[in-house]
């Protein structure tokens, strides 16, 4: 009995083609498509966003070791960006002064790791009092530290440099890989380097015993108190790896924007990172990445295209937090193996939902669109297509609430199809 229970436990475990199918390739695709982006010769203002995404990809995937791995919400994941981002500026800054030394031999392309320094050591003074509690509490005690460190931004002028923060320039020290760091494509491939590397590390540190533990402790602490370990040490110790990378990524954004203000310490950026991983997935490795794409996308291109983009961004998030709550990650997988399951018939039916929230969205735009342009008051109409679209127009209230029932129609009859099948 027990050799057959050993043998058929043995058998549960994944095989080497599918441990090099779900660890391994990702990471290879992920690192040829970092590679392949700059031979189609995107423009400036593409290198600008990629670059974003590369230092919100670490931001996001950093909060979601707090989140998704140990239970921890965070308001104030910010603090380690910021002062991550600050410990680089300062670096930079000693490097451009250099004359000889030490600093005079350190390269910029290393200032994520300065970065990355500077958030533990935040995460580790910080984590001290805060992990002694979790859940509601733990939040709390976040948001107070966000607001803390915020207004000491404002107060401490020598350290981060009042409203005008402080600035630095990214030219100076040795090279690396003979990357000046001056034109925006060369520091792409530093930012593409240091995404990829933190990528890599951060899953390394999902793979070991603490980063086991920490799901554990977020799932039953009681057990993990019960089994010899301590919930408290588990958090505190994934809290100052967290707060490690965050720093990283703040060292990152420190070298491509070269200027770090109070703004980065607040609660803006903390509400940001926390909407990026949990749109993207907080229960799977690649959902904040995912989250970090889609937007930051969305804050760099919508918000050209209409000044209520913050609306749909907080419609997003409340239609993944009720009807999606793995995320964007979560509907992906859950689309694949829906398909592997029952073939083309689940691909038909996510098809048409998509049809019917598409439609839907006709109508929440026009009426969103329609609003924001009357509180303005200067005047503007809406014109989608040609259409001359005004509050007291019928036919703006024809494409308001036509779509609208149609598509909601089209997906409470879909929902209800999917009811009958199941039973």
């Amino acid at each position: 009995m027990s050799d057959m229970a050993t043998e058929n436990f043995a058998n549960l475990a994944p095989s080497n083609a599918q441990k090099f199918r779900m660890r391994v390739l990702p990471f290879v695709l992920f690192a040829a498509v970092a590679v392949l982006i700059p031979l189609f010769g995107p423009s400036r203002s593409a290198y600008s966003l990629l670059n974003a995404i590369g230092i919100n990809i670490v931001f996001a995937l950093s909060y979601n070791m707090l989140l998704g791995r140990a239970g921890l919400l965070s308001f104030g994941h910010a603090v380690y960006f910021g002062l991550g981002g600050y410990a680089a500026l300062h670096a930079m800054g000693m490097i451009e002064n250099a004359d000889g030394g030490f600093w005079g031999s350190v390269p910029v392309f290393a200032m994520p790791l300065v970065g990355f320094a500077g958030g533990a050591l935040a995460g580790a003074v910080i984590g001290w009092p805060s992990c002694r509690r979790a859940g509601t509490a733990f939040a709390m005690i976040s948001l107070g530290v966000a607001e803390l460190i915020a207004a000491m931004g404002f107060m401490f002028g020598s350290i981060f440099g009042g409203e005008e923060g402080i600035s630095g320039d990214r030219m100076n020290g040795p090279e690396v890989f003979g990357l000046s760091l001056g034109p925006i494509g060369e520091v792409y491939w530093f930012i593409a380097f240091w995404t990829v590397l933190a990528a890599l590390l951060i899953f390394a540190f999902t793979r070991t015993p603490l980063g086991r533990m920490s799901e554990a402790t977020r799932d039953n602490p009681q057990r993990v108190e019960f089994v010899g370990y301590d919930p408290t040490r588990v958090r505190y110790l994934v809290f100052i790896a967290a707060g490690g990378f965050a720093g990283l990524a703040g060292g990152m954004s420190a070298v491509n924007y070269e200027i770090f203000t109070p703004e980065a310490l607040s609660l803006l950026p903390s509400g940001f990172v926390l909407i990026m991983t949990y749109v993207g997935g907080a229960r799977y490795f690649a959902g904040p990445v995912l989250g970090a794409i889609v937007l930051t996308y969305m804050q760099s291109n919508l918000s050209d295209f209409t000044e209520a983009w913050l609306l749909y961004l907080g419609l997003l998030f409340i239609t993944i937090v009720m009807y999606a709550p793995n995320g964007l990650a979560g509907i992906v997988a859950g689309l694949w193996n829906g398909t592997r399951a029952t073939g083309m018939a689940y691909l038909k039916t996510w098809a048409a939902r998509v049809v019917a929230i598409a439609i839907a969205m006709v109508g929440v735009i026009v009426l969103v669109e329609v609003a924001v342009r009357k509180s303005n008051g200067y005047g503007e109409v809406f014109e989608p297509f040609g259409l001359h679209l005004t509050p007291g127009s019928p036919l703006t209230w024809a494409l308001v609430i036509v779509p609208l029932i149609v598509g909601l129609g089209l997906l409470r009859h879909l929902a209800r199809d999917e009811q009958e099948a199941g039973a």
